[in-house]
């Protein structure tokens, strides 16, 4: 039993050495880096790889960043969505005596009219009889109201205030499309061929009464700017009503 045990630890030690001796002789005969043409050629191998990665990278469409191909497509569907801008305005009509700002001030300014029609065309009214009273013998319904409080109290005259106020504002608000704006008050200057004794002077004399009545209204609001507006847009309609009314082939 000793003898084996003997005769398999010698066999083990000779293994051992064997081994050993293999390992050292490796060591010694193995280079730790490649040699210098082997190195050159794994540099040579390395460049040739990093070109082939650019030239992948441009295939990709990889930009500096990291951005794709697919991200500026992204960054151009951007550019897609974008709302185009509006055209710009057209050049200014020349039947408008308003510029582009006087048109705008002027519509802006009427909406505080418009909020007290009424109050305002019985005042035009009452100033345009106290400065003509001749008028008067021109409306049947309230030609007797001499007095200043009679014709403030008259529902007669209040519903054809309102109803003249009425025909300014459907003027005014079409300043946005002067073909209607003229086609419209050519058509009221007209129906005033209706009227028995009416001559198209008279519309002038309702211009300085209109001007007072909307300086009433709007108070602090009635600027000097704004009443150079409003003298021009009145001006501009007194003309369009006579227009019609010496236009029409009525009586």
């Amino acid at each position: 039993m000793n003898a084996a045990r003997q005769r398999c630890t010698c066999i083990f030690i000779r293994y051992t050495y064997a081994v050993a001796t293999v390992f050292v002789y490796a060591s010694e005969n193995t280079p730790i880096i490649a040699d210098e043409e082997d190195e050159c050629s794994c540099r040579s191998d390395l460049r040739a790889n990093s070109g082939d990665g650019r030239k992948n990278s441009k295939i990709l469409g990889i930009g500096k960043r990291g951005s794709t191909a697919s991200g500026n497509d992204r960054g151009g569907g951007k550019h897609k969505d974008r709302l185009e801008e509006p055209p710009s305005p057209g050049p200014p009509d020349p039947r408008l005596p308003l510029t582009a700002k006087q048109k705008y001030s002027m519509i802006a300014s009427w909406k505080g009219i418009s909020r007290a029609m009424e109050p305002t065309g019985v005042y035009m009214f009452i100033k345009l009889f106290e400065e003509h009273q001749e008028l008067l013998q021109l409306f049947t319904k309230f030609g007797e109201l001499k007095t200043r409080d009679a014709q403030a109290n008259s529902m007669e005259l209040a519903e054809h205030a309102n109803k003249v106020m009425t025909t300014l504002d459907e003027g005014i608000k079409e300043l946005d499309d002067l073909d209607s704006f003229f086609q419209y008050l050519t058509q009221v200057g007209a129906t005033h061929k209706n009227i028995p004794g009416f001559n198209p002077d008279y519309f002038w004399k309702i211009e300085v009464p209109f001007l007072e009545a909307v300086k009433t209204t709007l108070g602090d609001r009635f600027t000097e700017n704004i009443e150079t507006i409003y003298k021009i847009t009145i001006k501009l309609i007194i003309e369009t009503l006579i227009k019609g009314f010496t236009e029409s082939p009525g009586p």
